[in-house]
């Protein structure tokens, strides 16, 4: 099979490229799977696809650039001159762009494949019922909130075009079932980036690196984190440090900057900025522990599948899809409440000083984490598209059947 997947893909600041990485590593390994073509985002630098492992051939299509409104034509134009057996399309509903017009154009991919009938499946990260529209970054105003849940209604019946909408949760498929009587959607599990020989628990040297990973500004900010490891070392004889790694939210451009001057009196603090994925391994092994200091949430998180694969503790704020995700994946962590610093600063402290009970939400994660490894859910895809290919056949052979 020569697999087409659309996507961000690293170096990238646009959203879901870590994730392509990793699902493209293992894809490469399949047997079935002849040739890749990644049909990416423009990007300055070079696209990583030096892998160790041996694997299949990779042809890279850097064909669509955020908020451009000519992505529709330019990655189909793509899709027609590498003529792929199946497109995979790697999404979430501000993938190609911020700008609504932009944004929905490129949503419009997997209907041109279907038209094409070239065999597809979308995999969809989270869907609108799901987002808090004022804390992701997108509006607070109630009628807006309206208007973009009628565009999002609109935008998700685009993506349910494609032969199968594959989600992270249990969750999504039962909304998407029941709001629009989705016949084509499964659940297929995030994953975890790698697999790793299970790591020893030992108390990590002093100072604790607390540590946060991904894009802020929007539900994702830092200062509560900042603040919550002052209380602490104000009331305890904890030596701790703040590793905030990772770069803005595209909707909040220099947020990282500003907290960066906010804070520049307070020590031990340090911003990494964008994170190589040779880097990702040595940021997480030299974390004690990784917090989520978010105020809503919009997915499946990629960061706690990381902090599970390295056997690290994680401390979270109890709502939306992480709690989920802790019941319905086995994931284990100390939750607090997103509205308080003081509820964070406890939680924090509560794993730091009682080693034992580090020890058990380390050995829970990576027992969780092991659960799903990225080559089971390449498979699945693959799987997903013997099934595609299936029913196309079964339905020719009906309608030759027909004719004669």
């Amino acid at each position: 099979m020569k697999l087409a997947i659309v996507t961000a893909y690293p170096p990238s600041k646009v959203t879901l490229n870590e994730y392509a990485y990793h699902l493209v590593k293992h894809f490469r390994q399949k047997e079935d799977i002849t040739e890749l073509v990644l049909l990416t985002d423009t990007t300055e630098g070079k696209k990583d696809i030096k892998f160790t492992e041996a694997g299949c051939k990779i042809t890279i299509r850097a064909c669509w650039t955020f908020n451009s409104y000519k992505n529709i034509f330019s990655v189909t134009k793509a899709i027609n001159e590498t003529a792929p057996d199946a497109v995979l399309f790697n999404l979430q509903f501000m993938k190609f762009g911020d700008k609504k017009i932009a944004a929905a154009l490129g949503l419009m991919l997997p209907l041109v494949c279907k038209l094409k009938k070239i065999p597809n499946i979308v995999l969809l990260h989270n869907i609108l019922e799901e987002v808090d529209l004022g804390s992701a970054g997108f509006t607070n105003n109630k009628m807006m909130q309206k208007i973009y849940g009628f565009i999002g209604s609109m935008l998700t019946r685009l993506i349910l075009q494609a032969d199968v909408v594959a989600l992270t949760m249990q969750k999504y498929v039962d909304i998407l079932e029941d709001k629009y009587h989705a016949k084509n959607v499964k659940l297929i599990p995030h994953g975890t980036f790698e697999i790793l020989e299970e790591p020893n628990y030992d108390i990590p040297l002093q100072p604790f690196k607390v540590m946060t990973f991904g894009k802020f500004g929007t539900y994702k900010k830092v200062e509560s984190l900042i603040e919550a490891v002052e209380s602490i070392k104000k009331h305890s004889n904890l030596n701790l440090e703040v590793v905030i790694a990772g770069t803005d939210n595209p909707n909040t451009p220099g947020y990282l900057e500003s907290v960066e001057k906010t804070y520049s009196h307070v020590e031990g603090v340090t911003f990494t900025g964008y994170v190589e994925e040779q880097d990702v391994p040595k940021l997480f092994k030299e974390s004690a522990l990784v917090v989520f200091p978010y105020t809503s949430t919009t997915g499946s998180s990629g960061v706690l599948h990381q902090a599970g694969s390295y056997g690290k503790a994680v401390v979270m704020p109890d709502l939306g899809d992480l709690a989920l995700l802790v019941k319905d994946e086995g994931y284990k962590g100390e939750f607090f409440d997103p509205t308080s610093v003081n509820s964070l600063a406890l939680a924090i402290q509560k794993i730091l000083e009682n080693n034992a009970y580090r020890v058990e939400l380390e050995k829970a994660n990576y027992k969780a984490a092991t659960a799903y490894p990225m080559s089971k859910i390449a498979e699945m895809y693959l799987n997903t598209f013997e099934s595609i290919a299936y029913k196309k056949k079964g339905v020719s052979l009906q309608k030759e059947q027909a004719i004669a």
